[in-house]
């Protein structure tokens, strides 16, 4: 199935759009400078502080030729152009813009290709000082040059508020455009990204969701993201930005016990799986008060709703006779109510949609379970 087709499958994202530089002080430092020698780059790299392997990037390397080329330059002493970082809460950075360069430098010395193609095409018959060498085949003075190398890196900070994060991340990416859920996926990577990578493969949330969300642009991860986020913060705790938002509930993810994420785990896998049992091909979708009828696309704002106070129901629903039937019919009402339409429909990221949509439905929950 192509990229388009799983886009045509969903509403209600609601992507706000990247933010005007006037919303920012132009005295705001959101980036600071350092020149690093490839050598130094190369051992934070070893070390962890650098990474290197975000999931949005992983299955594209460049080819050993270009890699190639990039390392002559630098023998050369070719000027390169800056590199663009990004610093984590805890420290580490994430490459922004130049992940296939640095990538190129470690795999070099690390001793994972021979130089190649670097004769003039037209020179077939003329061979290159270079061709053929590993790094540890260079002469010495070639080895040093290339470590000695300096790289100018400017680094975003991990205190710049959370849309000029992602706005920088946005401008400065001069490779494949990037969904704002790649730029969090690689700016809080760690257990929280790697959870959303799990629940994401799922076969229970496949299964519930039909796999109508775009993976390749980890759809799929941002409404998992959103889930989280609802789920551990509360939607009385929403203020209307959604970048901020689904930002806190991976921070709040990435220091969580291992326990606690394990329950996390089971509470969204028991409300995928109540979901698809309540309401078969039509769970997260305007239709499912409807079964009998077309089933209509995944909507982002129902799947909110859904998940969270079904995974908060959980216990009831597995407990308390008919309690499904009392279920399927309160949503049915929610859907007739043009109160809770609109705010699954329109402005779908802002407060009050969102606190339309939950009271609403908390509040026919309640009455299913007599609370």
């Amino acid at each position: 199935m192509t990229t388009i087709a799983l886009v045509s499958e969903v509403e209600g994202f609601d992507d706000a759009p990247s933010a005007s530089w006037g919303e920012y002080s132009l005295d705001s430092v959101f980036v600071r400078n350092e020149i690093r020698s490839i050598s130094d780059v190369i051992r934070r790299i070893d070390s962890k502080r650098y990474i290197l392997d975000p999931d949005f990037q992983r299955d594209f390397v460049w080819p050993e030729d270009k890699q190639s080329k990039l390392i002559e330059s630098c023998i050369m002493r070719i000027p390169l152009p800056v590199f663009y970082l990004a610093e984590a809460k805890d420290g580490r950075i994430i490459v922004v813009d130049g992940l296939q360069r640095l990538t190129t430098f470690h795999r070099y010395v690390k001793g994972l290709f021979r130089l190649k193609d670097l004769a003039p095409q037209q020179s077939a018959d003329v061979s290159h000082l270079l061709d053929g060498k590993k790094f540890s085949e260079l002469a010495i003075e070639l080895q040093e040059r290339l470590l000695d190398t300096q790289l100018i890196t400017y680094i975003l900070d991990s205190k710049a508020p959370e849309r000029a994060r992602l706005d920088i991340f946005e401008r400065v990416n001069s490779g494949v455009p990037l969904t704002r859920q790649q730029m969090r996926n690689a700016l809080y990577n760690g257990p929280a990204t790697l959870w959303l990578k799990h629940a994401a493969d799922s076969t229970m949330f496949k299964l519930a969701t039909g796999e109508s969300l775009d993976r390749k642009a980890m759809r799929d991860r941002e409404a998992i993201n959103r889930f989280c986020s609802f789920f551990l913060n509360g939607w009385k705790s929403y203020k209307s930005d959604m970048e901020v938002f689904l930002a806190s509930g991976l921070e709040a993810m990435n220091v969580l016990p291992q326990s606690e994420l394990l329950g996390l785990r089971n509470k969204f896998s028991e409300s995928m799986r109540m979901n698809r049992y309540l309401f078969g091909d039509h769970a997260f979708r305007k239709s499912l008060g409807n079964p009998d009828g077309r089933r209509n696309v995944l909507n982002i704002a129902l799947f909110d709703v859904c998940s969270v106070l079904i995974a908060r129901y959980s216990d009831e629903l597995a407990t308390k006779s008919k309690s499904g039937d009392r279920v399927r019919l309160a949503f049915k009402y929610l859907l007739s109510d043009d109160r809770f339409l609109k705010a699954i429909t329109y402005g779908t990221n802002s407060t009050q949609a969102v606190t339309t949509r939950f009271e609403l439905a908390e509040a026919v929950l309640n009455e299913c379970f007599d609370y």
